[in-house]
């Protein structure tokens, strides 16, 4: 099978799971559901995935989606810093109108353990490289400092996009992500000012 169908395919389980986690629960999504609203089989399903479970970690990959749909929106000429506080408002606006509070807990608490694959962490997806590509431009425009290596500021800002979700769960969603997260960011950014 060619490459790009493997990653439609299991892209359209990964979004039908997502879609149905949201409507109707993790608990009462069935994997027979997911197999019927992807289009695929049973064998497909488990070609790509060993269960149910393994599919909270492919929420990074509905992250990335987002981010590929927001790349074509981003002005060439947007100022570096704005477009990191644009990613991090879209993705987190993204999570509090369709991730599940409990969903985005587990997915978080599965990235803590020892064992098993950090998919937040993995560098290849499209987060790290859309945050490298806007940073190192950011450098050569003269909007970010140029002190720091583009992985050191990479890393802080997904440190605070990490930490500002591990809050949110643990808080309950008690508060306005989007809204608080908007005021530490900025905050955050202005660090990286040149």
């Amino acid at each position: 099978m060619p490459r790009k169908t493997q990653r439609s395919t299991r892209g359209r389980i990964v979004s039908a799971a997502w879609k149905l986690f949201y409507e109707q629960g993790y608990e009462e999504t069935t994997v027979e559901d997911i197999i019927d609203l992807s289009g695929t089989s049973k064998g497909t399903f488990y070609h790509y995935f060993e269960g149910k479970d393994a599919l909270l970690g492919s929420l990074s990959v509905l992250f990335d989606e987002k981010y590929e749909e927001l790349i074509p929106t981003i002005a060439p000429d947007m100022n570096a810093l704005d477009v990191l506080a644009y990613l991090n408002r879209e993705l987190f606006s993204m999570i509090e109108s369709a991730i599940p509070l409990e969903l985005l807990a587990r997915l978080l608490s599965t990235q803590l353990t020892t064992r098993g694959e950090k998919h937040l962490m993995d560098r290849n997806r499209v987060y790290f490289r859309l945050l490298r590509e806007t940073v190192a431009r950011g450098q050569e425009r003269g909007e970010i400092r140029t002190d720091m290596t583009v992985n050191e500021i990479i890393k802080g800002y997904a440190l605070l996009e990490r930490a500002l979700m591990y809050d949110w769960c643990l808080c309950g969603g008690a508060y306005n992500l989007i809204r608080y997260s908007e005021g530490m960011m900025g905050m955050f950014l202005q660090n990286y000012k040149k």
